[in-house]
């Protein structure tokens, strides 16, 4: 059908615009666009013409499109209404409304707006805002991974992403998070995505499949590409000091590919989510090193008094039994004198490590300065119990401690213990009493 308004020279006029004015027969089929059409769809007019307007939406528009169409159609004007169209390249493009009814001419005319742009940037902002509130909130690393899962699940739908972080002695620790925000459950990350994800970690910059040349990739990843034909995109997490991560999405939908705004807006998430990641880190680090003992990484004093209190409050509260043992290594001062302080560190940190083996999970081994230890104990039933852990560790240190370069030290701890309630009614009774048990066992070592 030849419609008389195609032959009028605003037809022409049309051509002129910037945004796409399309007609659309009570069929639903194109019967005049503009030029402004083909660099919007992708299409050129001759291609469009014919076409049905519903064939270039995207599926999950559809639906709601109709209801607009029938709208339209009867007499209800629209504007400002948005959905989403395929492009011919397969990209999604969209696309802002306004629409009436002729029923002179039994045609729907419409002008097409692409708000692609608006939309990455609003994208963008919002993400910037939720990863920032989400940072803000988290207490630590878990957390903040945890509430990000929803925030990309929101703007990067229909994928699932993998999370990969370097650790600090430079291996990759996979984490993993669904980019569905109803996901009952978190799975673990593909071959596929993991394996890109590690690729992203030694290179440093973003890497897609399917690839155009798949030869210089590693054997493992070229294999696993090969088996699935879903895209996958990874891209790398750079903060300050270098690669700390990758963040990968792969398109679950069938025959869905990674767009280049897929790639843009991950590259965004990811650079928000490395900075984010690195306070947090710095953030965690600051607190390790304020509570832990730089040398052994051991509670400190502080955090040692801080485990004391609450195991205090809780043995008077529930009537139960705590004790102390305070460990002095004997003549620790003159490892540093003959041997040097580089050697005296190396012996703390092997003593620390033979402590440590003698002890339960539940028990706290702090050092709380030079060659002073301390183990607090809970939760035991006779007396005998913190004996035997004295035992042990005079048994641990037996044999001289090897220190990795073929050094061997002889070395010995004097041992003192308290137990709550018999030594103290409180914590500073206990602690004293501790201390001068260790200084008479000592005191004992020197005279034999």
């Amino acid at each position: 059908m030849e419609h008389k308004i195609l032959r009028a020279p605003l037809a022409s006029f049309t051509d002129l615009l910037l945004d796409a004015v399309c007609m659309v027969d009570v069929d639903g089929r194109f019967v005049f666009v503009s030029a402004a059409c083909e660099r919007i769809f992708g299409y050129t007019q001759q291609e469009m013409v014919g076409m049905q307007m519903l064939d270039l939406v995207a599926p999950a528009d559809r639906a709601r499109t109709l209801a607009a169409a029938r709208a339209i159609m009867d007499g209800h004007a629209q504007t400002h209404f948005e959905n989403r169209y395929l492009r011919k390249d397969g990209r999604l493009v969209h696309i802002m409304w306004s629409a009436r009814w002729s029923a002179a001419d039994q045609l729907r005319v419409a002008v097409a707006r692409d708000v692609s742009a608006l939309k990455q940037a609003q994208a963008k902002q919002a993400a910037l805002y939720a990863i920032s509130e989400a940072v803000h909130a988290a207490q630590a690393l878990p957390d903040l991974l945890s509430g990000l899962q929803h925030i990309i699940g929101e703007h990067l739908p229909g994928g699932t992403l993998s999370l990969v972080l370097r650790e600090e002695d430079g291996q990759p620790a996979r984490q993993s998070s669904q980019a569905d925000v109803d996901a009952p459950a978190v799975p673990p990350p593909t071959s596929l995505a993991g394996l890109l994800c590690e690729e992203v970690l030694r290179s440093g910059t973003a890497l897609q499949l399917p690839a155009e040349r798949m030869a210089w990739l590693p054997a493992a990843l070229q294999a696993a590409a090969g088996t699935t034909a879903s895209s996958c995109l990874a891209v790398p997490l750079l903060a300050s000091h270098g690669c700390i991560g990758a963040l990968a999405l792969q398109c679950t939908q069938d025959g869905a590919a990674c767009t280049a705004q897929d790639q843009d807006l991950l590259q965004f998430v990811a650079k928000q989510l490395a900075t984010a990641i690195e306070r947090q880190q710095l953030q965690q680090r600051m607190h390790f090193m304020a509570m832990h003992d730089e040398l052994t990484r051991l509670p400190n004093r502080r955090l040692f008094h801080d485990r004391l209190r609450t195991a205090f409050a809780r043995a008077q509260r529930q009537q139960g039994r705590l004790s102390l043992l305070f460990l002095d290594l004997d003549h620790f001062k003159l490892v540093n004198d003959q041997h040097g302080h580089a050697c005296g560190d190396l012996l703390l940190q092997a003593v620390a490590g033979k402590f440590k083996d003698c002890l339960r999970e539940s028990d706290t081994l702090a050092r709380l300065g030079g060659d002073e230890f301390v183990i607090l104990v809970e939760h035991h039933t006779p007396d005998s119990d913190v004996v035997c852990i004295a035992q042990k560790i005079h048994v641990a240190l037996a044999a001289p401690i090897q220190l990795g370069d073929g050094q061997q030290l002889p070395v010995a701890v004097s041992v003192g213990i308290a137990h709550y309630p018999e030594h103290g009614e409180t914590m500073q009774q206990l602690l004293r009493h501790a201390d001068r048990a260790m200084y008479d066992a000592k005191s004992r070592h020197a005279a034999s």
